[in-house]
């Protein structure tokens, strides 16, 4: 057993009849006859031991073995595809793809501007983008479903991120709020203050609370909003402070409707990171993607007009 090594076409037979559910459809798939497919599936079974496979009805699905052994062989799988791609790449110059996972801000935010660089470089590479809270796209990262992850680190997370640019949290108030005109933020007016916020499952949201609980100040129950338009909006018409990334809200800060106002001293701060799978090397195509990340992540997160 500890010597076994199974053939690649056992490998993606077993794989495409776990998928499909069907001995038929998988053998339509992989372009075989479905002899071939059981027959491939027979041996590799003879060979772990045990059974991979059983009949539920009119379909097929793993065994508690063949979960186990599954995992391990999509893992294979994609490894082999992603060298594929990257020997293809280098053979046609920059003709590949990137699986791209970033939070629905950077997104907005970032992304558009990094793609448009991107492009000029490679042409013919095809960015795709998923969003979504860094926790979940580190999941998607570790089943192989994305190849990059831009996200913010903390306990869970790969260590070997590389870090790409930080940032400082800020409240934004409208123009007509007391602290547009330099009031002073004391602890009493900090307590009683209605804030609006970000998605409580987020990093961010942590790192908020985080700061409240060091300023030992207890956080008025607050309005909590899955979308920084909304969050930038409700402020702008006064129902609240609301804490944002500066850059989130630059261009509202710099025409005036909205106005940046410091959190003192002790800041929330934020440190971004690119994640990839353990033990693997960036490609060129993403190590360029990385580059223009944290040059115009650098760029993005200067501070803007504070108060």
């Amino acid at each position: 057993m500890s010597e076994f090594l199974p053939d690649l076409r056992q490998v993606r037979a077993f794989v495409a009849v776990a998928d499909e559910g069907s001995f038929t459809l998988a053998a339509k798939r992989l372009c075989l006859t479905q002899s071939a497919i059981s027959h491939s599936l027979k041996s590799l079974e003879d060979q772990l031991g045990c059974r991979l496979l059983d009949r539920q009805g009119k379909k097929t699905v793993p065994t508690p073995e063949g979960e186990i052994f599954i995992r391990r062989c999509r893992r294979a799988l994609a490894e082999l595809e992603h060298a594929e791609r990257e020997l293809d790449g280098l053979r046609r110059w920059g003709q590949a793809r990137i699986r791209i996972g970033a939070p629905h801000s950077l997104c907005h935010f970032l992304l558009p501007t990094v793609l448009r660089e991107f492009r000029d470089c490679f042409p013919r590479c095809e960015p795709m983008v998923e969003a979504g809270d860094t926790s979940w796209l580190i999941s998607r990262l570790e089943e192989h479903a994305l190849d990059l992850v831009i996200g913010l680190g903390n306990e869970g997370q790969p260590e070997d991120g590389r870090p790409l640019f930080s940032d400082e949290m800020t409240f934004i108030v409208s123009p007509a709020h007391p602290w547009a005109d330099g009031q002073p933020i004391t602890p009493e007016s900090l307590a009683a203050m209605q804030f609006i916020v970000y998605t409580r499952s987020t990093q961010t949201h942590r790192l908020v609370e985080d700061w409240f609980e060091q300023k030992g100040i207890r956080l008025r129950a607050p309005m909590v909003l899955g979308d920084m338009e909304a969050i930038k909006e409700m402020t702008r018409i006064g129902l609240g402070v609301g804490i944002v990334a500066p850059w989130v809200a630059r261009k509202e800060i710099a025409d005036g409707r909205l106005v940046a106002v410091s959190m003192g001293e002790l800041t929330v701060r934020r440190d971004w990171s690119v994640f990839t799978r353990v033990k693997r090397s960036f490609t060129l195509v993403e190590e360029t993607f990385v580059g223009l990340c944290s040059m115009i992540g650098k760029d993005l997160a200067r501070p803007v007009g504070w108060r």
